[in-house]
């Protein structure tokens, strides 16, 4: 399925060398420089929001072995 997001145009300044992998890059692939960056912060953002899933899923697993530790000492009664 195409992406149908609307894409925004942007201006922003990067230090050379990292335009020039860029440009390295996006040709290594065959692909448009903005596309190449894209890529990037694509998985970046995946990334990010694995590790937030990943924290969650300690989080409540740690909450879930405390309750049933509690409730055990109930159950005992």
């Amino acid at each position: 399925m195409a992406n149908l997001e609307a894409v925004r145009n942007i201006t922003i300044s990067l230090p050379g060398h990292l335009v020039d992998f860029a440009d390295e890059e996006a040709a290594r692939l065959n692909t448009s420089r903005s596309s190449f960056i894209a890529r990037a912060l694509a998985e970046i953002k995946a990334a990010k929001e694995e590790q937030l899933a990943a924290e969650g899923y300690r989080f409540y697993a740690d909450e879930a072995l405390q309750f049933a530790e509690e409730s055990s000492g109930e159950v005992r009664r």
